[in-house]
């Protein structure tokens, strides 16, 4: 028998990626740099980035999961889920069927979605105004 016989080949079908997930993870290295320095948020949309399975998958395993985890349901689910990278967050927006309508990576401390809208502010004073009425 051939040695070159012996030898174990592995071979992976390359065909089917992309190339995006390196400059992604150069993308959110800028960002959160940016952030860190000056405050400004950064959104990278993933639905508008072609990757294979694969890369998405890796993407998913590098950036790990963080001590954060929240769930939104307005006009269908939302799941705002933090890294193990601080400062980057996922971001998934389901229809009311259940289709994923969009899909994040956030770079900020907390993201948009979860805050306050300001303009809810005045009916939360008013609920509390009204709470206080009727317990006096």
């Amino acid at each position: 028998m051939n040695r070159l016989e012996s030898i174990p080949v592995d071979v992976q079908n390359t065909a089917s990626l992309t190339g995006n997930l390196l400059p992604l993870l150069h993308e959110l290295h800028h960002a959160l740099q940016t952030y860190a320095a000056t405050g400004a948020t950064h959104s990278i949309d993933l639905n508008s980035l072609p990757m294979a399975p694969e890369e998405d998958a890796q993407l998913e395993q590098l950036l790990g999961g963080g001590e954060v985890r929240a769930q939104l349901q307005a006009l269908g689910n939302s799941e705002i889920t933090e890294t193990a990278i601080p400062g980057v967050w996922r971001v998934t927006h389901r229809n009311a069927d259940g289709a994923v309508v969009a899909r994040l990576l956030e770079i900020t401390d907390c993201p948009a979605i979860l805050k306050t809208q300001h303009q809810d502010l005045a009916d939360g004073v008013q609920r509390l105004e009204t709470l206080i009425s009727e317990g006096s």
